[in-house]
């Protein structure tokens, strides 16, 4: 396997069953949802594998060009126009190498979540809705769905009905609750069915929000421990 992204680890318990693939958002690093690790206070018995992937630095478009940590670029304010392709399936592929790293250790797929905020978001649908075995997930938050166009031919049957957590703040000045929502009908257009929730905030995370995922988590994760031969 080539050189997996940069990224950080950490693990609740010895010999984890399952992970966590966290991608943060535009302009953030790998550090960004670490401290939510501790805040979703999941069983203590529940030994989880959490890994948040640094995106690569790279000029952003709509901010002058400056470069920061992005999944890609983004060119104009309607997020879901003129999607910077490349960069999107480059990060998809880093993403789709450290799954399959996961299971190279022992990791059955279906034990596996995608989750992320914002630009991780869109990459966690992108791989997550792709991915060729079955996934346990995907938490996409405050986020939107990117090259729509060509999940009808792209969509792995392995997920047709990968469990989604879709949360979004009503006050979102970053990506529209509009957009959101858009995204959503998308998504449910092809027959996914994704939890939705709605947040009084802006681009953020809320506690209420923490909390509704740490109940999702622990729904995925302990109602169907599955173990890889």
């Amino acid at each position: 396997m080539s050189q997996l992204i940069q990224h950080l680890e950490l693990n609740t318990g010895a010999d984890p069953k399952h992970t966590v693939i966290w991608m943060h958002g535009l302009g953030a690093d790998c550090w960004d949802f670490v401290p939510i690790v501790k805040e979703l206070a999941l069983p203590e018995d529940l030994a989880i594998r959490f890994i948040f992937p640094q995106a690569p630095s790279r000029p952003i478009t709509i901010n002058g060009g400056y470069v920061m940590p992005g999944w890609y670029d983004i060119s104009m304010a309607e997020l879901e126009r003129r999607a910077d392709e490349a960069g999107i399936r480059e990060s998809q592929a880093a993403i789709d190498a450290l799954i399959a790293r996961e299971i190279e250790r022992g990791i059955d797929s279906r034990n596996i979540v995608l989750a992320g905020f914002s630009q991780g978001g869109a990459i966690a649908l992108q791989c997550g809705l792709r991915y060729a075995a079955p996934l346990g997930g995907i938490m996409a938050l405050s986020t939107y769905l990117t090259l729509g166009d060509s999940l009808g031919s792209e969509k792995s049957q392995a997920n047709a009905h990968i469990p989604i957590l879709y949360a979004h703040g009503t006050q979102d000045p970053i990506v529209p609750l509009t957009l959101a929502r858009t995204s959503r009908a998308q998504l449910e257009s092809h027959g996914y069915r994704p939890e939705w929730r709605e947040y009084p905030m802006q681009h953020a995370v809320c506690p209420e929000e923490i909390n509704d995922i740490s109940e999702w988590l622990a729904k995925r994760f302990l109602g169907s421990i599955i173990v890889a031969p």
